[in-house]
């Protein structure tokens, strides 16, 4: 096998002030902590015999909680996939991390003596270490540059794109800075706001690019390439940074598949644009949404030469990481749909070079995730070394889940996601077209004639966690006498007020551009098949259906809702203001 090539060098774009960035001078001394038998007066520590927890404990699901679905598709579907409520009982194991551990292996030592004092930037050693190896050998084991990536714990994804930003660009303002020196950032169409929202204070110009079925298009009309080449300079820099969601896209639920990934890295190339990658759904990957499934009913290997080592790993479309030759990737990972978004816990994957600036940043701002929250992962997943470690971690025999335990659990949450999304799908199908029968006279003759309206189309999803769909507004009564936005913010009240009571997402929340959310976003309406108890999908989707279906009964512009009482009447400065309230609604 030919050498690996080197990363190259991003330094040219690094900002100011990540260039100006020297290692911290207290996190650089904390080394020295660690000499055996060393009187420590040098550091400024509060003293761990004093921090009021003793322990931490709780009860934890055993990593088998949930029923997986099959890595290949299956045809007929079943039960495995057509069931709502599939899980087994809810076994649980108590977890527990102890006061000191006697581990004298600061990589495999988990007590709250160490994860609650101050600590390196990097991370709190044994879960940085499991991190670290599960990513280099399981999630990506095919990343094509030498040496591969260095890893950085985050306080989750958002933290961990502020940290990306902060190293990347460099501010902008309009009073004070000449265009020519504005840098800006591409995103999708429609586009997850809360990164668009971390962007525009920083005064980056905000560029959407084409987006299909599958995400974000290379070429082609308003595709990556057609925006690089015609750029248009009197609006600043070209833009260096793309930002995207590539599994589950949220909000369109969109999958890249490997080959649009190397159409748009050989752009990227062309023009030095670096990718972040922002990947919370990508082991909810569902074989059942692929129509082009291999109709041998195999899973797909997409790790080669190189296993993970799990078949549910091997069957999941990988990372941008697997064809960044030259080191231009940033992947954002979290916790927060593994385990729960209260963790603020995730972790960046770029090459070394940048990790290095991004560990300089996080020295001088948040430091470290919290000392509670990893030490409880750590324990969860990794567990002790000996029994007179004191802890107890996640598997049912006191040790950790480890990396085995760990991808069961993601099996399960992928079965149990993937069953919630085919009961919605199929629902939808079924409620999509509103029937008309009617007589017509011709010739003398009476016809029966049987008509169906479009009510609204959607593609059935490769994976995340949500539906998008597209709202047939044309066939609708009032379509040519109301406004049309007007109609879109219509039919949204109407469905939160009874019998519905259902609250979807409007599509311009996640336009990126006024321009987007006039021409496309207002017709759009995302749903959110994961947030819903598993035993009510069913019926919220029924409900979704016969409110989009009594919305296209009314054929009076009087008779559109102005809003149920708690909502009051929603005006135009009400809409703008939901319509901006996307910040919460995703990764």
């Amino acid at each position: 096998m030919a050498d690996k090539p080197t990363p190259i060098d991003l330094s040219h774009y690094y900002s100011r002030v990540t260039k100006s960035r020297e290692t911290s001078s207290v996190k650089r001394f904390y080394k020295y902590f660690q000499i055996p038998g060393i009187g420590n007066l040098a550091g400024g520590l509060p003293n761990n015999n004093y921090f009021p927890y003793d322990t931490l404990e709780a009860s934890a699901a055993l990593p088998a909680r949930f029923t997986p679905t099959p890595n290949k598709p299956v045809d007929p579907p079943s039960a495995l996939l057509t069931s709502t409520h599939l899980s087994d009982q809810a076994t649980s194991t108590r977890v527990v991390v102890p006061k000191t551990s006697n581990n004298a292996d600061m990589l495999r030592k988990i007590d709250l003596m160490t994860a609650l004092q101050y600590g390196t930037a990097q991370g709190y050693p044994p879960l940085y270490q499991f991190i670290r190896q599960f990513t280099t050998e399981n999630l990506h084991p095919n990343i094509p540059y030498k040496g591969g990536p260095e890893i950085i714990l985050t306080c989750g994804a958002t933290d961990g794109l502020a940290k990306t930003l902060e190293a990347l660009t460099n501010t902008w303002s309009e009073e004070r800075d000449w265009i020519r020196d504005r840098e800006g950032i591409l995103v999708e169409e429609f586009a997850y706001m809360n990164a668009v929202q971390a962007a525009k204070p920083r005064g980056l110009s905000i560029t959407p690019v084409a987006i299909d079925d599958e995400g974000m298009k290379a070429d082609g009309k308003g595709g990556l390439e057609d925006v690089l080449a015609s750029w248009d300079e009197s609006k600043g820099k070209r833009p260096h940074l793309i930002y995207t969601v590539t599994i589950g896209q949220n909000p369109t639920s969109g999958t890249l598949s490997v080959q649009r990934r190397k159409d748009i890295y050989a752009v990227c190339v062309k023009y030095d644009v670096i990718i972040v990658e922002d990947d919370p759904y990508w082991y909810l990957q569902y074989p059942s949404g692929n129509p082009n499934n291999d109709s041998s009913g195999q899973a797909q290997n997409y790790n080669t030469p190189k296993s993970s080592g799990f078949p549910f790993l091997d069957s999941l479309v990988p990372s941008y990481l697997s064809v960044d030759t030259q080191g231009r990737v940033v992947r954002l990972d979290t916790f927060s749909k593994t385990v729960a978004p209260g963790c603020r816990l995730g972790w960046i994957t770029t090459q070394p070079a940048l990790c290095e600036r991004l560990l300089r940043i996080t020295e001088t701002s948040t430091q470290q995730p919290s000392g509670f929250v990893q030490s409880m992962i750590a324990e969860l997943l990794i567990g002790p070394q000996t029994p007179s470690d004191g802890g107890r971690g996640g598997a049912s025999d006191g040790s950790g889940w480890q990396v085995d335990g760990w991808v069961r659990w993601l099996e399960g949450l992928r079965g149990n996601y993937e069953r919630r999304m085919n009961t919605m799908c199929s629902i939808l199908s079924e409620g999509k077209s509103l029937v008309k029968a009617g007589r017509r006279g011709s010739v003398g003759d009476e016809w029966s004639v049987v008509e169906k309206a479009p009510l609204y189309d959607f593609v059935k999803p490769l994976g995340g966690m949500f539906i998008w769909i597209t709202m047939c507004f044309e066939t609708h009564p009032l379509y040519k006498k109301v406004g049309h936005e007007e109609l879109a913010r219509a039919l949204w009240i109407h469905l939160t007020t009874k019998p519905f009571l259902v609250l979807v997402a409007p599509g311009q929340m996640f336009s990126p551009t006024d321009a987007i959310a006039q021409e496309k976003g207002w017709k759009c309406f995302r749903l959110c098949f994961a947030a819903v108890d598993e035993e009510v999908v069913e019926s919220m989707s029924r409900r979704f259906v016969e409110g989009i279906k009594s919305f296209w009964g009314k054929k009076n512009k009087d008779d559109l809702d102005s809003g149920p009482e708690e909502l009051g009447a929603l005006g135009v400065d009400e809409w703008s203001l939901i319509r901006g309230q996307a910040a919460g609604f995703g990764c």
